[in-house]
């Protein structure tokens, strides 16, 4: 196929942040085209948000169950091909699931629901629809996160021991949640939210980036959770030590009250041979470390890269690649793999390196079991998934 994937969005109208992010990401690399979108809950916003973008009236829809009835009465080369996702957590997994069951394929902002049964109800639906569905882990999407996979996974640290994961923020220093700040009110708010606040926002992310770096998987996790600013009714700093399958120990911390502190998402992984260090601040740089021999520096758009990192490098080294490229890869992978089903093709394992489902459902057994912890005097919990 060589025509652009037509792309609908729910949410992320007049206002919302990561839907001017999404929308960006599916630009870079010309593979989609916003044909259509259900932009607000409020029909009027979302239609006023259709015109600013560009959008005709005919396909600015007030519900996304509108939009996905409507769409399937257009002829299958016009209709809406893929779906992204952009609202508040308790509003992911409705459209998610009509959208799957409308026969379109999937983009949701993380979490991937609003609970662990949602998310697994969501694998079922996806298993029998044969849609799939990209999750925005962002960070993974990072040239030089993905060389730490393949170099972990290659041996070159040897067995791993001890896997360190962090995301400070300070914006939620004060207790921003009581005014015009719609961001913090949603966010900090239980009924759009979640049972989690920090560690279900970022902390999900840590969580992700330390599972898919490793190639491990969290086993057990002990958790301390805390509410720092008075009047708030969700955590606003936690730290969890964890224990993957391989007997490795970790630690993690999320906090969004480390005042001055931005988005510096950072993992350190150690093993028997050596060790790594990458972090957003410095994304073009990965640190790798030797138990024998002197640390060396592995720089984004390098020639001696793996086949992963140079997939999803775009420029020459030196120049640096960032947030939107790195979320860009993840739209990037996403429609390569669409486009090969599509073409009845087995898509190359560059192309289908994106979090997925798993991850997502994975991600919603951390915070449910992160948040039982941290409330529970038997601090050590497993992280099953039933």
């Amino acid at each position: 196929m060589s025509t652009k994937l037509r792309l609908g969005m729910v949410g992320g109208g007049q206002g919302a942040f990561i839907g001017a992010v999404h929308r960006i990401a599916a630009r870079i690399d010309d593979e989609y085209e916003l044909v259509c979108g259900a932009f607000s809950s409020d029909p009027e916003k979302s239609k006023l948000s259709g015109a600013q973008l560009g959008i005709p009236a005919s396909r600015t829809y007030g519900s996304y169950q509108e939009m996905y009835e409507n769409e399937l009465l257009l002829p299958e080369a016009e209709r809406v091909q893929v779906i992204s996702i952009v609202t508040p957590n308790h509003v992911h997994f409705g459209p998610a699931k009509m959208a799957m069951e409308s026969g379109f394929s999937v983009i949701l902002d993380k979490p991937i629901a609003f609970s662990l049964a949602e998310a697994l109800e969501l694998k079922k639906i996806s298993g029998h629809t044969g849609k799939r569905l990209a999750l925005t882990h962002t960070y993974t999407g990072y040239p030089m996160v993905k060389e730490a996979r393949q170099l972990v996974a290659s041996g070159k640290l040897g067995e791993i021991r001890k896997v360190y994961a962090e995301y400070p923020q300070g914006w939620l220093s004060t207790f921003e949640e009581g005014g015009t700040n719609k961001q913090a009110s949603w966010r900090t708010d239980p009924s759009q939210s979640g049972i989690a606040g920090a560690m279900g926002d970022i902390g999900t992310h840590a969580f992700n980036l330390a599972e898919y770096v490793t190639g491990l998987q969290v086993a057990r996790l002990c958790a301390d959770i805390n509410i720092v600013v008075a009047g708030r009714k969700l955590d606003d700093d936690g730290t969890a030590m964890l224990k993957f399958n391989n007997g490795a120990s970790g630690v993690l911390f999320a906090t969004q009250v480390a005042a001055g502190e931005e988005n510096n998402v950072k993992i350190r992984v150690y093993g028997e041979k050596g060790g790594l260090e990458w972090q957003q601040s410095d994304a073009n740089t990965l640190v790798v470390k030797s138990l024998t021999g002197p640390a060396e520096i592995y720089r984004t758009g390098g020639k001696y890269l793996g086949s992963f990192a140079t997939h999803n490098t775009r420029t020459p080294g030196g120049h640096p690649e960032g947030y939107l490229e790195a979320f860009a890869n993840i739209y990037r992978n996403f429609a390569l793999t669409v486009r090969a089903d599509l073409d009845h093709e087995r898509p190359a394992p560059e192309c289908l390196d994106f979090p997925g489902i798993e991850e997502g459902i994975r991600g919603m057994a951390f915070i449910e079991r992160v948040i039982e912890s941290g409330k529970s005097d038997n601090k050590w919990i497993d992280l099953k998934i039933e």
